[in-house]
């Protein structure tokens, strides 16, 4: 504690800039509020009073004025209370914050409880000077002013960032592993290729079959620096909440929100956190149908079909035994065909190998059996579940190939170029038709007040119109979902069926090739499975398509035979 003479006052200079608060933000402002500005002014002020000692300085540089969780700020106060100094000095009372009510509460009860002098230069004001009737009055409009500023600020900077977002703009402090900001261009993100590959094999070792926690040991094992470590190699001030340690290691938590960031498929993805207002810093997490997600903005570095592919890969149970390094072919894919339960992998012993050691051999079980008997073992062997899971996807890959030369060959059909036409004109007609009752509804209310009709007629024609339209609306969208079954060229280029076709004569089964074709797999007694592919929407209503042409032709055909046949 110091020792104070009777009249002398040790001040700590408060300096305090952030642009949050907008002090950078307007032309000549950002000088006049800088750091060495505040100094210069508070040094030329007590020049002429000798009773004041500048002690050490305070500064919070960066940080907002409408809450007092500052540290510089903390530390004086600290000062304060262990005696080193009894005044505070600050340029002018935004300096020492934007909250009206507690900048009340300090400089016009807890100061003076502690004794401390507040000086605000630029405001004139001085405790120790004790002008009560004329504090009374100005400093609380002055700080309800500064309040008021930082409330219209904050509404205003909320509103320009929701704007950013919507455009698909990147408004982040850093851009996201796997991504650096356009030097061109702040709000753009561009791949980083060293990053990006890191993102790729974590990607392809998780489709292998690799857990979360492999992954973060097999790339520490590698050296490779974390997301927070990297960032700082790169010489950006970064700081993340979600570590604590000196240096960051990958972990199985960083290797899961890297495999479920949509940021990888080119999408920006904003908005999933915000503040209840300018004063409460609180953060509250957002559901994520209300994040502000705007698609193709970026390169990705991961295809849909992998990402989607991953997502569902960690929505089932892929448990794996202690110290395995990968999950098994069928880890969370396989269902009892009766009680739905999942069915566990088992191991029974039968026989020796040739070196004498016991064979095991793997098997599935209904874990409702297992667990209570509530169910029948459903027993498989993996060996025969393989085999047969093989021969269908081979079959289904087979299928899809005569289902892709079929709608080549109907593409090509005369009938199917005057559908697909007669369609079109269709459409275009029921859009004219849809344009013509919009600017009758218009124009109805135009001969109401110009008094062609008068209200009773204006009411009835309305209903009329409205109900027309609504008819127009439900052809229009049964006439669209034909066009959608025209358009073949768009099945036979799509992106499930090409997933299905780059697998074509199929050897042996892997665990990514399992989780991209294939749903689940449904196991009943005596060894019957069923297999659901994935995308067997889309495979039905190819199908459905291919099956509507061909009665077409075949009734063309007909046609022409008969009139063949009568001449």
């Amino acid at each position: 504690m110091r020792g104070y003479s009777e009249g002398v006052f040790y001040a700590t200079p408060y300096y305090r800039i952030s642009n949050d608060d907008g002090d950078l933000a307007v032309s000549g402002k950002g000088e006049s509020n800088s750091i060495s500005n505040q100094r210069s002014l508070i040094e030329d002020y007590v020049k002429d009073k000798p009773e004041i000692i500048l002690c050490e300085e305070r500064v919070d540089d960066g940080f907002s004025g409408v809450d007092f969780e500052r540290p510089a700020f903390k530390q004086m106060m600290e000062d304060v209370k262990a005696g080193k100094t009894n005044c505070i000095i600050v340029k002018d009372l935004s300096r020492f914050g934007r909250n009206y009510i507690e900048v009340g509460r300090f400089i016009q009860k807890i100061f003076p409880y502690l004794g401390v002098r507040f000086i605000a230069v630029n405001d004139n004001y001085d405790s120790a000077k004790g002008n009560d009737v004329e504090d009374s009055i100005m400093l609380p409009f002055k700080n309800l002013m500064n309040d008021s500023y930082s409330r219209d600020l904050s509404v205003k900077v909320r509103s320009q960032f929701e704007i950013k977002r919507k455009r698909g703009e990147f408004i982040g402090s850093f851009a996201v592993y796997g991504y650096k900001k356009n030097p061109e261009n702040k709000n753009q993100l561009v791949v980083d290729e060293y990053a990006a590959v890191v993102v790729r094999d974590i990607f392809k070792w998780r489709l292998s079959g690799m857990s979360n926690e492999k992954i973060a040991e097999r790339l520490n094992e590698q050296g490779v620096l974390s997301p927070a470590e990297y960032k700082r190699s790169l010489g950006l001030r970064y700081q993340s909440g979600f570590h604590v340690e000196k240096q960051a290691m990958w972990s199985p938590v960083a290797i899961g929100r890297i495999l479920s960031n949509q940021t990888y498929l080119g999408w920006v993805v904003q908005g999933k956190r915000t503040t209840p207002n300018h004063k409460v810093k609180k953060v509250i997490e957002k559901n994520p149908d209300e994040w502000v997600i705007v698609r193709d903005m970026h390169e990705a570095i991961i295809t849909e079909e992998d990402f989607q592919t991953v997502q569902n890969l960690m929505k089932m149970d892929t448990r794996i035994s202690p110290g395995k390094a990968r999950v098994y072919l069928f880890s969370g894919m396989l269902e009892c065909g009766d009680c739905k339960a999942a069915m566990v992998r088992k191991l029974v012993s039968a026989g020796k190998d040739s070196e004498g050691k016991p064979r095991k051999y793997p098997y599935y079980v209904c874990s409702g059996y297992k667990k209570d008997k509530c169910c029948t073992s459903h027993m498989i062997r993996e060996g025969e579940l393989e085999k047969v899971v093989l021969i269908a996807l081979n079959n289904h890959i087979s299928a899809l190939i005569n289902l892709k030369q079929v709608l080549t060959i109907l593409e090509n059909t005369p009938h199917f170029r005057q559908e697909t036409k007669k369609l079109d004109i269709q459409m275009l007609k029921i859009n004219e038709e849809i344009v013509r009752i919009q600017n009758l509804k218009v124009s109805l209310y135009e001969d109401l007040t110009d008094g062609v009709i008068d209200k009773d007629e204006y009411f009835e024609l309305k209903q009329i119109y409205t109900k027309q339209m609504g008819e127009l609306e439900k052809k229009k969208a049964r006439l669209k979902e034909e066009q959608e079954l025209c358009k073949i060229e768009n099945i036979r280029k799509s992106e499930w069926m090409e997933s299905f076709l780059q697998y074509q004569n199929l050897h042996s089964l892997s665990r990514d090739i399992i989780l991209k074709l294939v749903e689940k797999i449904k196991v009943f007694e005596k060894g019957r499975i069923k297999i659901v592919f994935r995308f067997q929407y889309d495979y039905e209503m190819a199908l459905q398509t291919a099956a509507i042409y061909q009665e077409y032709q075949n009734h063309e055909r007909k046609g022409e035979n008969q009139d063949g046949q009568k001449k």
